[in-house]
């Protein structure tokens, strides 16, 4: 069987493919203003290619999909930095609002729950969880402060509960920035926990040992 001939596009097919990966969110959102001021340029420029005139000289289409190529990765490789940086911010325990004390969020998870806001009655609870933490002094309020990071800095005070705790910032992250469904069996293991850390006594991080 004979090997088929490399794929070719030409200035119209190069251009449709170009257009759909760039318009990709991740690089529409984070890429710098200058590189989709190039990128409308080049988009010009394909379409030129396509001019009724025919006097220009044909671009043999390896050098358009050596153009396109390189546009891409710039986009890739400038807008990552900032997709990154984003997410990490957008992983976050607390969100930019005034600050509520943890009856404040059990209250809200309360709620939630009542009205059968299953996922939203659970990152309730775990911000009231972490909220408590930081009114009992345990943990210093800090801006920023991921699920995981919240989770790990307990288990230091709280070696027994160190899987629960775990378990619970990856459902926080799975609910809050992902897809994942919650039930009234996961609210009840958040409330659980919730219960068990404040009827626990922290011990000190320097003497707690972490489960494996």
């Amino acid at each position: 069987m004979a090997a088929e001939p490399p794929l070719l596009p030409g200035a119209g097919e190069a251009r449709r493919w170009a257009a759909e990966e760039l318009a990709k969110p991740e690089y529409r959102e984070n890429a710098p203003s200058w590189l989709a001021t190039l990128w409308r340029n080049f988009l010009d420029w394909l379409q030129s290619l396509d001019g009724p005139s025919g006097d220009a000289a044909p671009v043999p289409s390896p050098v358009i999909a050596l153009v396109i190529a390189v546009i891409i990765a710039a986009a890739v490789i400038l807008a990552r930095p900032r997709l990154n940086a984003r997410r990490r911010q957008a992983r976050e325990v607390f969100e930019h609002e005034p600050t509520l004390g943890a009856a404040d969020y059990r209250s809200r998870a309360e709620a939630a729950a009542a009205a059968g806001k299953w996922g939203h009655a659970v990152v309730e609870r775990f911000r009231a969880i972490v909220r408590s933490a930081e009114d009992r002094a345990i943990l210093d309020p800090q801006p920023g402060r991921t699920a995981d990071e919240a989770a790990k800095a307990l288990s230091l005070h709280f070696s027994a509960q160190a899987p629960r705790l775990a378990g619970a910032a990856a459902t926080f992250d799975a609910i809050r920035y992902g897809n994942k469904a919650a039930g009234s069996a996961g609210y009840r293991e958040m409330v659980d926990l919730d219960t068990a850390l404040e009827e626990a006594k922290p011990a000190p991080a320097d003497s707690a040992v972490l489960l494996p």
